[in-house]
């Protein structure tokens, strides 16, 4: 792969100064407010365009778009809405504000995630939080602004995780919420295969219904971000903060290349994997990764999508 992605980019990979003009083009990012979503924002906002952050912090969200404006200026066009992805009656509400004052989605970015959660905890609507905020969240959401993005003829980024290889490697569909097994790292895996496999049967829908919106899938590698939080395994954070100040992690701001390359890079093959390729996909040149055939099981994916609208209330419309 390392192969495939010098001769597209070179032997740097894909980086920001690709990126054209984006003046009037609009870009919805779940998960702006730190971290990769920030710095994704950051390099969208510098090259012209603007961006609305869906974040669940409202106080958090208003430091971030001062800084943004602090160092790119006033006329910064950077915009909040508050949306908590484990609770889907917030996402429905967010959902219909976008609609209703953002004049077009020229990409959607689903980056927000939270992982390691230590011990099982279900959301109001009664998901395994993992699952629900970055697996349902996110279907409800895509689901709901599908029409908007098809309107601009845009693109849907699904921001995975290298985790999508471990753990099960297929999806639990007998006890979803892990009330058996659960482990925070194989139950957050699932979630993250749960939204890869869905993106890649978005793509197979899409083409059926003869749509023109491109589904993107891509990982961030290992960043220095706050996935991992206070509610991660002691042992977690403790190696985590240990594996940051080495040089098995790169900054956040190369985390969110992958994502910004998926938004605005003209050319990408569809059914193809995005991220660092260096050692283990964790840092390197941002190109095409493997992808490993179980993401790509229809079955199992057409099964998902079933189970996904009948636990969300929301039947996709394409």
């Amino acid at each position: 792969m390392a192969e495939l992605t010098q001769s597209r980019f070179g032997k740097k990979g894909w980086t920001p100064e690709r990126i054209k003009d984006l003046s009037g083009r609009v870009y919805v990012v779940t998960g702006a407010n730190t971290g990769a979503g920030f710095q994704a924002t950051k390099i969208l906002l510098r090259k012209g365009a603007e961006v609305v952050m869906l974040n669940r912090n409202e106080s958090k969200s208003n430091q971030a778009i001062a800084d943004l404006k602090d160092e790119l200026g006033a006329d910064a066009k950077v915009s909040f809405i508050q949306m908590g992805l484990g609770v889907l009656a917030s996402v429905r509400r967010a959902a219909k504000e976008v609609i209703n004052t953002v004049p077009r989605i020229d990409a959607m970015i689903c980056n927000a995630a939270v992982a390691q959660v230590a011990q099982q905890v279900l959301t109001p609507d009664g998901f395994e939080s993992q699952l629900g905020i970055n697996h349902y969240g996110h279907f409800l959401l895509i689901s709901l602004l599908f029409h908007q993005v098809e309107q601009a003829k845009g693109r849907i980024v699904v921001v995975g995780s290298e985790g999508y290889k471990m753990g099960l490697k297929t999806i639990q569909f007998a006890d979803m919420n892990f009330d058996k097994n659960y482990h925070p790292n194989i139950t957050y895996c699932h979630s993250k295969l749960a939204q890869i496999m869905t993106g890649y049967e978005l793509q197979r829908r899409i083409k059926a219904a003869n749509k023109e919106v491109q589904v993107y899938v891509c990982h961030p590698g290992a960043s220095k971000t706050s996935l991992i939080n206070k509610d991660a395994p002691l042992m977690t954070r403790i190696m985590f903060s240990l594996m940051a100040v080495s040089p098995m992690v790169q900054s956040a701001e190369k985390g969110s290349y992958p994502e910004v390359m998926c938004a605005t890079e003209d050319g990408l093959k569809l059914q193809a994997y995005y991220g660092p390729t260096g050692r283990m996909n964790w840092v390197g040149p941002v190109g095409e990764c493997n992808l490993e055939p179980f993401a790509l099981d229809e079955k199992i994916a057409a099964k998902l999508w079933e189970v996904s609208e009948s636990e969300t209330g929301q039947k996709f419309e394409l």
